[in-house]
């Protein structure tokens, strides 16, 4: 879809729970809006022009299909720019500003689901002993006793009750003889098990109002921008503060515009980029040529992010959208490593198991401290020549995408009380965010026999790490190769309106791996199944956008189609926007996924992390892929159904009600 256009946006309770009514703070983005319903319908603007006020309100009202109530989140925006004219050598100086404020009702209004009453007591499936075993009380658990003496299974559960939980992915699958997990869904300052420390550790309030965090992420843009003209006729333009530094010319999977990392929380991947991105601060320095002998115009940008670092929001388990729910999953393992956890079908592939803390899971996120060395470094080259628009794009960045990285000491549940070694092939991990290298470049280019414009944009980068079930550390790095086709025309549709063209717009993002690794193994029933590196090879997902106007463009209907080809998943996403007033906007739309379940993948259950104990005492080697005779969906089939196919069971009727001034 063109930057022109805008991408589309079992149990509810009407009222707040009994006995507990909503703070006073959380009206605070709904009484702003409503005392501004009142102000002029034109933006506010001082005597002498030099300062612009101007914002909007808006009510979004999310409603999942079997879960009730996903989204009920009121924004107040105030969006400001200040002219301070010519100042000493510049000849504009400005200042701008973004605030935002939400409250999303949703953790009041449907809690059960999604609040501090979320969750309940879990079974764990057991197919080769119990068929399930609740939480805590595995087939295999303390007390098991060895020829060579007790065992270390089982975990304390008055620290970890069977309570507040669910069973990893099961809103999309069940456990089908493969893994299974239980995820703590409760706010983190209600239920800590599972809360990352400094990632993905959000309490009730700081999921009900995202923006007022330590990170002030109220201030959604404040920046100054200035212009030093030159001798030559160039200008140099700079730009500091908080911002969004847009690369590229696509929308929805992003390629070249990397700088600013994303909050899925808010959406998926479904909200504009405009609202999703976290701004950061960056300085911007730009030297504007104009038009040179050879080019129409040519620039040239550095941008700098020295702001400390910050990886994506996935969404915590516990949250109405976590991206290819590996917020879940995340928790569910640091409950694992600190607490100890049931796992269903993990001894022999068959039983019910009790792990111990610090056995298996995930220890620790190790975020980067601010430091030079750690922030980030871009440069772009952007003109035209002859009709055709082009950039070149280098960035030096740490990745906002975590990376699992095994070979953590861990302890030996079969010989309690030893000390904590590295064990290769064992899921135990810390979370890191790796240096990548980028470079890349855009075209794009309008052909006038065609009536449409066409667009290419690609970036190779270096550096990025990805699950890899044959390593012994569980992971390894691939160069990536990313690149996008689009295509925008108007085009008269005469059936369906002979008076106004409709807007198609068709993308096709493509993903391959330069160092992939994989193999197929067959697994204890005779069916094949594959281990390695989760992720597609090769894949690609189309998205294709028609768009309307009726009314004197007053009703706007638009249908967006995306297909994720490797996982054969596809999401289909009409609305209406209706502009009641020049003012009042509302939106009506409807989230509908179809496509296969999310595939089963090696997991790792019979990788013999523990030699001696793990292969029946044959001492085979640690990984040996004649143990590999066991997958399942969890956790790792995830990656190869992508963020539509791991969305399945999130259909949602949403409803939108904007009012600008």
């Amino acid at each position: 879809m063109s930057r022109k256009l805008k991408n589309h946006e079992s149990r509810a309770d009407s009222n707040p729970p009994a006995g507990r009514g909503l703070p006073a703070r959380a009206l605070l983005p709904v009484c702003v809006g409503l005392a501004l319903l009142p102000m002029q319908s034109q933006a506010w603007n001082s005597e002498d022009g030099s300062l612009n006020v101007h914002g909007y309100v808006e009510n979004a009202t999310h409603m999942r299909d079997g879960r009730g109530a996903s989204k009920v989140r009121n924004t107040a925006q105030i969006e400001t720019k200040k002219d301070f004219g010519a100042k000493g050598a510049f000849s504009s100086i400005t200042m701008s500003g973004v605030f935002r404020a939400t409250y999303d009702a949703v953790y009041d209004l449907n809690d059960d689901e999604f609040g501090d009453a979320a969750g309940g007591s879990i079974m764990m499936e057991s197919i080769g002993g119990s068929g399930e075993t609740p939480w805590g009380q595995s087939d295999i658990t303390g007390g098991l006793q060895f020829p060579w003496g007790d065992g270390g299974f089982g975990f304390d559960t008055t620290k970890n009750p069977n309570e507040g939980l669910v069973q990893l992915g099961w809103a999309n699958h069940q456990t089908g003889g493969g893994v299974g997990m239980g995820v703590p869904v409760r706010p983190c300052d209600v239920d800590s098990r599972g809360c990352i420390k400094d990632y993905l550790d959000f309490d009730s309030d700081e999921l009900r109002f995202p923006e007022f965090n330590d990170r002030a992420d109220f201030i959604r843009e404040l920046y100054v921008d200035a212009e030093l003209p030159t001798e030559s006729g160039a200008t140099m333009n700079f730009r500091v503060g908080r911002q969004q530094v847009v690369w590229g010319r696509t929308d929805l999977f992003r390629v070249l515009d990397v700088l600013n990392p994303v909050d899925y929380s808010r959406h998926n991947i479904y909200d504009e980029l405009e609202d999703i991105r976290m701004p950061m601060w960056m300085a911007v320095g730009e030297y504007r040529m104009g038009p040179t002998e050879t080019f129409s115009d040519l620039n040239f940008q550095m941008v700098w992010n020295f702001d400390k670092f910050r990886p994506h929001n996935l969404g915590q388990g516990g949250s109405p959208y976590a991206i290819l729910d590996a917020g879940s999953f995340f928790r569910a393992m640091n409950n694992c490593w600190h607490n100890g956890c049931s796992v269903s079908n993990f001894a022999g592939g068959a039983l019910s198991t009790d792990f111990p803390e610090h056995t298996i899971g995930i220890r620790d996120a190790v975020l980067p401290e601010w430091s030079l060395e750690n922030t980030q470094l871009g440069a772009k080259v952007e003109g035209e020549y002859k009709g055709l628009g082009f950039s070149l794009n280098a960035l030096t960045y740490r990745s906002q995408l975590p990376s699992l990285r095994g070979g953590i000491p861990a302890q030996n549940p079969f010989i309690p009380d030893t000390s904590e070694e590295v064990r290769p092939y064992l899921i135990a991990f810390d979370i890191h965010f790796p240096r990548v290298n980028l470079v890349g470049g855009s075209l794009d280019y309008y052909n006038d026999a065609l009536k449409s414009v066409f667009r290419v944009e690609t970036a190779y980068t270096s550096g990025e790490e990805f699950a890899n079930t044959l390593q012994p550390e569980l992971y390894s790095e691939s160069d990536v190769l990313r690149y996008v086709i689009g295509w925008d025309r108007p085009t008269f549709i005469p059936f369906l309106n002979d008076r106004r063209a409709f807007l198609l717009s068709a993308q096709l993002f493509g993903q391959y791996l330069m160092d992939h690794e994989l193999e197929t193994l067959t697994d204890v029933n005779g069916d094949s199944f594959k281990a390695g590196m989760p992720d597609w090879k090769w894949n690609h997902i189309a998205t294709f956008l028609i768009k309307g106007w009726y009314k004197n463009d007053r009703v706007s209907p638009q249908v967006i189609f995306a297909h994720d080809f490797g996982a054969k998943a596809t999401v289909v996403a009409p609305s209406v926007e209706w502009l009641i007033s020049d003012n009042l906007r509302l939106n009506v739309a409807a989230n509908v996924k179809v496509g296969d379940s999310a595939p089963r993948f090696d997991d790792c259950r019979a990788c013999n992390p523990f030699p001696g104990f793990t292969d029946g005492g044959t001492f085979m080697p640690e990984g040996d892929l004649a143990l590999r005779n066991l997958a399942g969906i969890e956790p790792l089939g995830r990656f190869r159904a992508g963020p539509i196919g791991m969305a399945q069971a999130e259909d949602e009727i949403q409803v939108s009600l904007r009012y600008r001034f």
